[in-house]
């Protein structure tokens, strides 16, 4: 029977250990121990996995042959004989990819291998990484030789966090194996799991870049959308009237202007655009879409000075609140959070900011960023107020709560555009979208 070792239980890790759990005796490894602490009390602090789900699998001793235990100690995956790499591959402040951790991974479980393991990776990387960077690490550390002792494959998450109809299960999984034995047993390993299906690509190369181009390719189109947002603020055109009329056509792709941040879509385009660069070639779409996205902070910044301009409000020590502070709605992942864009020009404009995310953690804000979070409850009525993102707990914000953080006149920045133009006009609050 197949005992799989997971080493990374994140937004990607926990889901499908949870999910192979079900079925398999699974061994989940992070290198955070207060992490494992929290799963094996059954507490998900990302919000991917309830409680009831987690403690549905969760088998400290695997006495009965399945479920799931988790560790900080990389030892008890020795029993091992797959092995599924989950870990974040960010870029560095170059926007260069940095696959330290993947490489540190793959390091760690190689002294572990035996013949006939088989790793796979969902890290997302560039085509060519996995047998190019991690295939000579796992050598390296282990002794053995690629293809004759031990196998690799290459499996691309599509988590999306935050996501509760989306769920892993529920999502066409892409496999692809070094041969075409490992291939075979690695796309029924996931079958057995994923009731949408799965997908057998004819090799790792193929799977690493199908999964790179699915967030490169949504990147690009909501750049499209963004930069139409900004030549209709000029116009002083609704954007998202425009988004409407154009959607009644079959085939128009309904897309939304906004903050592109979070560790898929703000980064995958790099690792393909940096790889390309390497091989000679200019990837003149992919990073132009990036910069658009980019550039999004600091032009809602400007549009929100801007406003207070045409408002005759006094710039130098007004202030603003900012609801929300993750990178995307009902989810508490902060990392590559493009809110802090806007904070940080707002700021550089002398603004006094207040900011208020009901789903995150104040103290890793406070501890990542040196931002100060302030309760819901706490905040003080302003002249304008960013809704940055579009969580559940906003959305279902009466309109006293709402009217009680605006003074009388102030305007709405509504950047998800949850609340519509005409529920404002009586209360004399301007209502602004992207």
């Amino acid at each position: 029977m197949n005992k799989i070792g997971i080493i990374g239980l994140g937004y990607v890790g926990l889901p499908l250990a949870r999910l192979l759990a079900s079925k398999y005796p699974v061994i989940g490894y992070d290198i955070n121990k207060n992490r494992i602490d929290e799963l094996n009390n059954g507490i998900d602090s990302t919000l991917e996995v309830s409680e009831t789900l987690l403690k549905s699998v969760l088998n400290k001793n695997l006495v009965d042959g399945i479920g799931l235990k988790c560790s900080h100690i990389i030892s008890d995956l020795i029993d091992c004989n797959i092995y599924i790499i989950t870990v974040p591959t960010p870029v560095d402040e170059n926007n260069n990819p940095d696959l330290n951790s993947l490489l540190s991974a793959s390091k760690s479980i190689g002294p572990l291998l035996k013949r006939e393991d088989i790793v796979i990776y969902e890290s997302t990387v560039y085509p060519g990484a996995t047998e190019e960077r991690c295939v000579p690490e796992l050598e390296k550390s282990s002794g053995l030789k690629f293809n004759k002792d031990f196998y690799v494959g290459y499996s691309p998450e599509r988590i999306n966090p935050g996501d509760k109809l989306h769920t892993i299960d529920k999502i066409i999984k892409v496999t692809s194996g070094s041969t075409e034995k490992a291939a075979q047993k690695i796309n029924n390993l996931y079958d057995s799991v994923i009731s949408a299906g799965t997908h057998l690509a004819p090799s790792i190369k193929v799977a690493e870049a199908a999964k790179v181009i699915e967030n490169s390719q949504r990147d690009i189109n909501i750049a499209f959308i963004n930069e139409l947002a900004k030549i209709f603020s000029i116009m002083d055109i609704d954007t998202n009237a425009v988004l409407d009329a154009s959607n009644t056509k079959w085939n128009f792709l309904p897309f939304k202007p906004g903050l592109v941040g979070g560790h898929c879509i703000g980064v995958d385009p790099y690792y393909l655009a940096n790889k390309s660069i390497e091989l000679g070639y200019y990837p003149e779409i992919i990073l132009a879409g990036r910069k658009v996205n980019d550039s999004m902070g600091n032009f809602i910044a400007s549009e929100v000075i801007r406003l207070m301009i045409n408002k005759d409000i006094e710039i130098k020590n007004s202030k603003i609140l900012i609801l929300g502070f993750t990178f995307k709605e009902n989810c508490p992942d902060i990392r590559n959070s493009k809110v802090i864009d806007i904070i940080e020009n707002l700021k550089a404009a002398k603004i006094c900011i207040q900011i208020s995310d009901p789903i995150v953690s104040p103290h890793e804000v406070q501890e990542s960023t040196g931002i100060e979070l302030t309760k819901i409850e706490n905040l003080k009525p302003s002249n304008i107020l960013v809704l940055a993102v579009a969580h559940a707990q906003f959305k279902d914000l009466e309109k006293s709560a709402i009217k009680k953080l605006i003074k009388d006149g102030g305007t709405i920045y509504d950047l998800k555009n949850i609340y519509k133009k005409e529920y404002f006009i009586e209360d004399n609050i301007r209502h602004w979208k992207l």
